[in-house]
């Protein structure tokens, strides 16, 4: 018994660690761009939500999740949804 209460401990403890700095990419739908963020955002991508102007909705997409700030930060220079965006709001991630 005590054997099982330690791997299922353990398991737990690996899925944490697995899970530490992930970055995700997100469309937000009210200013047209996209964000970084380091926990993974809900999505509202039905069309119910288009031209939604409240803001727990603003998320119309993710991809992801990314291991590092710079692997994010390559996905979204790739997506043709995503405005390039300047380098100093690049700095650091996001966490909306």
């Amino acid at each position: 018994m005590k054997s099982l209460l330690i791997a299922g401990v353990m398991s737990i403890m690996f899925v944490t660690a697995g899970h530490a700095d992930q970055y995700w990419v997100s469309g937000d739908r009210i200013s047209g761009g996209c964000n970084i963020t380091t926990s993974q955002p809900i999505t509202f991508s039905l069309p119910a939500y288009e031209g939604s102007t409240d803001p727990a909705y603003r998320t119309s997409w993710t991809s992801g999740p990314y291991q590092s700030l710079d692997d994010a930060k390559l996905a979204r220079s790739t997506i043709s949804s995503c405005p390039p965006s300047s380098e100093a709001t690049d700095d650091k991630a996001k966490d909306d």
